[in-house]
C-alpha cells in the first residue's frame, strides 16, 4: 500500500497549545454549555478560552463586532466621505479584479447609491491595467469630474498612483488589507488593520471586511449627524452576502470577525435575495450553501472573468437587480470558467513535465513560460503546492517582462521572501501564503536562485513534509449520528476553522473499490470492532490495490450522507496508512 508521507499532528502540537489547558477548557465547556465533550475539545483547540468566547463562537452575534472607529485612519476617512456625500461630490470606487476586490467594490457602490450619493466603480483589466490602482483610471476619473477615489482591496503599495491623484487634486482614501510596506503612499486617509498603531483588534480581514467596516463607520456618522431624519436608514446587514462570498474566496481565516460576518452572510445567500448570486447558484446547479460551495462554485466563476477578460462583468452581476439579465451574465461567467479550467489543465501539465525533468530547486518551484496566462497561474501554483509541498512561483512572460504568482507552505512567508528577493523584482505584494510579483524576463534566473537560497536557509527537511493536524483520536463507535450532526454548530468551516478531523486506528477496510468516472477515488467500509462506517476517499484511488481486509489507520472528517431520505454517518478520508 502506498504512503503519501504526511505527518499526522495533534492540533495542540500543531498550534503549540498546552494539553493540560485544553483538557481544562474541554471540561469547562462541556459542563457549562451542555455540548458533547468532543465539541468542547474542538472549541478549545480553536483557541476559545472562556465560556463567553465559546458562546460568541457558537452563536456568532453581529453585536460582537468591534467598533469600526478602532481602525486607524477610519475617523479621517469617514469625515471626508460624509463631506463628499453632503456636497454631492462624485465618488469613484476602485477595486481589484479578483472576487474580493469585486465584492468590496460592489458593496460600497450599492451602499452609496442607496443613501443617495453619486458613486460608480472601476475594476482594472488584468492585462491592460495590471494589479491595483490604475493611473489611467485615476486620470479618467479626474476628467469625468470625480472628487473622491476610494480604493478597496488594493492601494497600500500604490505610491506612484497616489502621487498622480494628489497632482490632479483628487482625494484618495485607501482601504486595503494586504501587508503594509515600510513606506506608505501619500493619501488623505489609509485604513488597513496591519498598519502600525492600528487598534482594531482583528487583523485578518479580507478586503471586503475592511470595506464593510468603512461602510459601517460612514452609516454611524451619518446617523449621529441626523442624515437619516429625512430618508430611510439602510440596513447594511443585507450586504453581508457580499462579505461572506469575498471573505471565503480570499481564503482568510474564518475565526474572529471573519466568522461573525461570514456566518451571517451565508444565511443571506441561502435566502436568495440577490439576483446575481441566485443566478450563479442556478447556472452552477448548487444545492446547498456552504463555505465549500461558495469556494468551489461561486468564487471560481467570478474570478474566471477577471483572469481571462474584464472583471467589471463580475461587479455588474452582483449589482444587477433583474434576474433575467443576471442569468445571462452568469451564463457568460460559467463559459469563461470552463475556458479557465481548460487553460489551467494545459499549464499544469506543462509545469509538471518541467518539474519532473528537474528544472527546479530542491526546496522551491520557480518556472517561467511565455505560453502561460498570468491570470491562471495562481491556481496552478496552488495545485503544485498541494502535489509537491514546496513554495511555488509561476511566471507568465510577455516579451521582456513577466508577471508571477506565488503560493507557499507553512514556515515560509511568501511576502517576506519577495521582500528579501526585492533586488530582482520590479514590484510585489500580497500575504504570507499567496503573493504576486513582476520582474524582467532576464532576471528570472537571479530571482529563482535567490528564492531557492532563501528556502534552503529557512526550511528544514521536516518542513518539506506536509503536516496534517487532527483534533482527536476516536473510536468509530463514538461517531453516532447525533454527535456528527452536532459538529455542524462549529460551522462555517474553511481556512482557520477547518472541518474537525479525527484519527481512527486499527480499522479493517472492507468492500474496497475504485469509484468516479476516472477511477481516482476510493470507496470502502471501515470496520472497527463491529462498528461499520462508509468511507469515501477523494483522489486516493491508487490505494485500492491490496487494501481489502487490511488493518489501517484513518485520518478523516465525519459528515452526514443523505440518500433516499436516510441519513447515515460517513467518513471523508483524507489519508490512510497501515496500522
Amino acid at each position: 500500500m502506498m504512503s503519501m508521507r504526511k505527518r499526522w499532528i495533534p492540533t495542540e502540537i500543531h498550534k503549540n497549545l498546552d494539553p493540560n489547558q485544553i483538557s481544562d477548557y474541554t471540561a469547562l465547556f462541556s459542563s457549562e454549555l451542555g455540548v458533547d465533550p468532543l465539541i468542547a475539545r474542538i472549541l478549545a483547540l480553536r483557541g476559545v478560552s472562556s465560556v463567553e468566547e465559546a458562546v460568541t463562537f457558537l452563536q456568532a452575534p453581529l453585536s460582537a463586532l468591534p467598533d469600526p472607529f478602532l481602525m486607524k485612519g477610519m475617523d479621517r476617512a469617514v469625515e471626508r466621505v460624509v463631506e463628499a456625500i453632503r456636497q454631492g461630490q462624485k465618488i469613484k470606487i476602485m477595486g481589484d479584479y479578483d472576487c474580493d476586490g469585486v465584492g468590496a467594490a460592489s458593496l460600497c457602490v450599492e451602499f452609496f447609491r442607496e443613501i443617495g450619493a453619486s458613486a460608480d466603480y472601476f475594476i482594472p483589466h488584468r492585462a491592460n491595467d495590471g494589479y491595483g490602482l490604475s493611473e489611467t483610471a485615476i486620470r479618467q476619473a479626474a476628467a469625468d469630474g470625480y472628487s473622491l477615489i476610494i480604493s478597496v482591496d488594493c492601494g497600500i503599495s500604490a505610491h506612484a498612483e497616489a502621487a498622480v491623484a494628489k497632482e490632479l487634486g483628487l482625494t484618495l482614501l485607501i482601504s486595503d488589507h494586504h501587508q503594509v510596506p515600510e513606506q506608505l503612499p501619500v493619501a488623505y486617509a489609509i485604513i488597513n488593520p496591519h498598519q502600525p498603531g492600528c487598534s482594531y483588534p482583528f487583523k485578518e480581514l479580507a478586503g471586503v471586511g475592511v470595506a464593510f467596516c468603512l461602510v459601517a463607520g460612514i452609516r454611524k456618522r451619518l446617523r449621529e449627524e441626523g442624515y437619516f431624519s429625512t430618508r430611510p436608514e439602510p440596513d447594511i446587514r443585507k450586504h453581508l452576502d457580499l462579505v461572506a462570498l469575498s471573505t471565503i474566496a480570499d481564503v482568510v481565516p474564518l475565526h474572529g470577525v471573519n466568522r461573525l460576518l461570514t456566518k451571517a452572510g451565508l444565511r443571506i445567500i441561502e435566502a436568495g435575495s440577490r439576483p446575481g448570486m441566485a443566478a450563479i447558484r442556478e447556472v452552477a446547479d448548487i444545492k446547498n450553501i456552504t463555505c465549500g460551495t461558495i469556494a468551489f462554485g461561486f468564487a471560481p466563476r467570478l474570478n474566471a472573468v477577471g483572469r481571462l477578460q474584464d472583471a467589471t462583468l463580475g461587479a455588474d452581476l452582483l449589482l444587477e437587480s433583474d434576474y433575467g439579465k443576471a442569468i445571462s451574465i452568469a451564463m457568460r461567467l460559467d463559459a469563461m470558467n470552463k475556458e479557465r479550467q481548460d487553460i489551467e489543465k494545459e499549464i499544469l501539465a506543462q509545469a509538471i513535465e518541467r518539474i519532473e525533468r528537474g528544472e527546479c530547486g530542491e526546496r522551491t518551484i520557480v518556472l517561467a513560460d511565455s505560453r502561460w496566462n498570468p491570470g491562471v497561474i495562481g491556481i496552478c501554483g496552488s495545485r503544485l503546492v498541494e502535489m509537491y509541498h514546496r513554495p511555488t512561483v509561476l511566471i507568465g512572460l510577455a516579451g521582456e517582462k513577466g508577471k508571477g504568482s506565488g503560493r507557499s507552505i507553512r514556515g515560509f512567508n511568501l511576502y517576506e521572501a519577495f521582500s528579501s528577493c526585492a533586488s530582482t523584482l520590479q514590484g510585489f505584494g500580497g500575504h504570507e501564503y499567496a503573493a504576486g510579483m513582476s520582474l524582467f524576463a532576464q532576471d528570472v534566473p537571479a530571482f529563482a536562485w535567490a528564492f531557492e537560497e532563501l528556502a534552503q536557509r529557512t526550511l528544514s527537511d521536516e518542513d518539506m513534509v506536509p503536516q496534517v493536524p487532527y483534533d482527536a483520536e476516536i473510536d468509530l463507535q463514538s461517531l453516532s449520528l447525533p454527535v456528527v450532526e452536532e459538529l455542524d454548530i462549529l460551522a462555517p468551516f474553511g481556512a482557520g476553522n477547518a472541518r474537525p478531523t479525527f484519527v481512527a486506528r486499527g480499522v479493517k477496510a472492507e468492500g474496497v473499490r475504485r469509484v468516479g468516472s476516472d477511477q481516482k477515488h476510493l470507496s470502502f467500509t471501515a470496520n472497527q470492532n463491529g462498528r461499520r462506517v462508509k468511507c469515501i476517499a477523494f483522489g486516493l484511488g491508487d490505494y485500492a490495490d491490496g487494501l481489502e481486509g487490511q488493518s489501517v489507520d484513518l485520518l478523516f472528517a465525519a459528515s452526514i450522507n443523505e440518500w433516499r431520505d436516510t441519513r447515515t454517518v460517513q467518513c471523508e478520508v483524507k489519508d490512510l496508512r497501515a496500522a
